[in-house]
């Protein structure tokens, strides 16, 4: 099969049946791409999430477009956003046309009620795949559980406490080439 059609294709599945966002869809991601297609290494797919996560957009689709340049550069990229997308714009032009005369419908609104438990594990997984990927341990722990309360309690933007990590990483790189 076409890369391109096949690459099209693996993102419009991941992007039709996936509810949750950005975070439910890289788990699925990650079994296409490095699981069942062998596109990526685990250490490659790693790498292309955490450039995702610090590139500003939609965590998904900038993971399909990583993906896609990675598979084939610009038109790779270009097959495999629209796969991702496809799906998520006629999903909400669909609801946007009919969610009107039904918004008020018991049926509908359990519905919504059942979908929000499974949302939060979908969005569970890949935190605690994360958590495990970034090897973390009770030496390290404390950086993501206190800058998600500084974020949360305190209002400080995220764009701070990117710009902390970045420079207390660099000066702990410092430290221990001299062996501090």
């Amino acid at each position: 099969m076409n890369i391109y059609l096949s690459a099209f294709l693996s993102f419009l599945k991941i992007g039709s049946f996936t509810i949750g966002g950005g975070y439910a869809m890289i788990p699925l991601i990650e079994k296409e791409v490095v699981g069942d297609k062998h596109w990526l290494t685990k250490e490659d797919f790693l790498d292309i999430l955490a450039l995702a996560q610090s590139s500003p957009g939609i965590l998904a689709v900038n993971v399909s477009i990583f993906v896609g340049y990675r598979l084939k550069g610009i038109r790779g990229s270009i097959v495999t956003a629209l796969g991702t997308i496809l799906p998520s714009f006629l999903i909400i032009l669909l609801i946007a046309i009919f969610f009107e005369s039904y918004k008020n419908n018991v049926w509908v609104e359990a519905v919504f009620k059942g979908i929000r438990p499974a949302v939060v594990a979908l969005i569970a997984v890949p935190v605690f795949n994360l958590a495990k990927s970034a090897k973390l341990n009770y030496k390290t722990f404390f950086i993501p559980v206190i800058s998600a309360l500084l974020i949360w309690l305190l209002g400080v933007s995220p764009i701070w406490i990117i710009l902390s990590a970045a420079v207390g990483g660099f000066l702990y790189g410092k430290l221990k080439k001299r062996g501090v």
